[in-house]
């Protein structure tokens, strides 16, 4: 049965789902930064997805790449599939401009997150659930 790893459910908030992967929120106010997670059991690297399922971690990623541009117009679009830290598959989608925190450098490790209020984070979820079509009955955690 699929379990999202501890880490990350304590530094995200659930989105919802794209039908492979489940999108997650990073609670980092400085980026707008997704996290998908296929929810399939056991996952470590792409390559134990089968090859059908490659090519919808390929097509969820490129929506979710394509909203966060069309909402942010970033100057770059940064993908990553780390897991140094977190063995459980996960891909960072993070949209990055000139003079943010960390650039030009990677988010990763860079400095703590700064969290998101309450009403900030329901209007950062609600509207990436409009920009993906998702339900607004999405559970959020």
């Amino acid at each position: 049965m699929f379990q999202l790893n501890p880490v990350l459910a304590g530094d995200t908030t659930t989105i919802g789902s794209l039908g492979l992967c489940s999108v997650l929120l990073m609670r980092d106010t400085r980026y707008p930064w997704l996290i998908l997670v296929p929810a399939i059991p056991g996952l470590v690297e792409i390559g134990d997805l089968d090859r059908d399922d490659r090519i919808r971690l390929m097509d969820e990623t490129d929506t979710v790449a394509k909203a966060l541009s069309r909402l942010f117009t970033p100057d770059k679009i940064n993908i990553g599939a780390l897991g140094n830290i977190v063995r459980q598959l996960h891909v960072h989608i993070v949209a990055r401009n000139q003079g943010d925190p960390a650039w030009p450098g990677p988010v990763w490790g860079h400095s703590a997150a700064e969290d998101y209020s309450t009403t900030a984070l329901n209007t950062r979820v609600a509207e990436m659930r409009e920009t993906l079509n998702m339900s607004s009955a999405a559970p959020a955690n």
